[in-house]
């Protein structure tokens, strides 16, 4: 299945609303959900960065790791790898604004970080990388962006070495078939449709050649982000309602998609 929206609607469409999304969700410019957990208590950005945390386990990431972060928005969690674990990050994202800010974060950061990091934009399903370059792929909230997201799976795979691991969460669609709502405030507002449920999504990483060593559907922490995310754009409608009120709107839609069972989270470990 290849979605009907392109890499480059998706592309202008980060170009856009990139300054709009860092107003609310996270200055720094982190843009994916969060894990609630005793760690986090219901602070949502303690929750996103325990994501990472959790990620960062999973795949047991060293010094030694050379990982590629697939769709690195705005760069800070590429960052954020490397200073936290010594490994080396190559970010890329089809947004040009997105890796702009990304190289500019880099620029501040110590020079043993600078050398470690860097920012590319291509496309998932055209990696501009040698076969077996990385030891993983990291991505967060990016795949179910992908026109051909059979083709992304194969690139991963194409550019880890004999046991490599793929990190990484991604939306999916419990339901074939939803409500006109979801499709509306979910799929088209998000340029995204996809053929993947938790299991399927299994299935195809199978059929790609991995090794699927833990999946979690994780959908219940996507729910919690988005009242999260509601509340925050609910409170900033009432200093700029044209701005912010259709966004806590539709945010109050994708929670309920999650209710319905329209909308879901998966979060997936696989081995080469």
């Amino acid at each position: 299945m290849t979605s009907r929206f392109t890499e480059h609607d998706t592309e202008q469409f980060y170009d856009a609303e990139d300054a709009l999304y860092r107003s609310f969700w996270d200055k720094a410019g982190s843009l994916h959900w969060g894990i609630f957990d005793n760690s986090t208590g219901d602070d949502f950005l303690k929750a996103c960065a325990n994501l990472g945390d959790i990620m960062v386990g999973m795949a047991s990431i060293t010094p030694d790791s050379r990982i590629l972060d697939l769709g690195c928005g705005n760069g800070n969690t590429a960052i954020w790898l490397s200073n936290t674990t010594g490994c080396e990050v190559v970010g890329i994202d089809l947004s040009g604004v997105r890796v702009e800010n990304a190289r500019l974060d880099l620029a501040g950061q110590p020079a043993e970080t600078r050398d470690r990091v860097r920012f590319e934009k291509a496309s998932a399903t055209a990696l501009p990388f040698e076969d077996a370059y990385f030891s993983h792929v990291w991505s967060q909230a990016t795949i179910y962006h992908v026109h051909d997201k059979r083709a992304a799976l194969s690139e991963a795979y194409r550019v880890l070495g004999d046991g490599g691991v793929f990190v990484f969460d991604d939306l999916i669609k419990p339901k074939a078939e939803v409500s006109e709502q979801s499709r509306k405030y979910v799929y088209a507002r998000l340029l995204f449709d996809t053929e993947f449920s938790f299991g399927s999504y299994q299935a195809a990483l199978g059929d790609t050649g991995f090794k699927v060593l833990d999946a979690r559907d994780v959908s219940p922490h996507l729910q919690t982000s988005y009242q999260h995310l509601a509340a925050i754009t609910a409170d900033k409608s009432q200093q700029d309602a044209d701005r912010y009120k259709p966004l806590s709107f539709a945010y109050q839609q994708m929670v309920r998609a999650v209710e319905e069972g329209e909308l879901g989270w998966g979060l997936y470990l696989c081995r080469k």
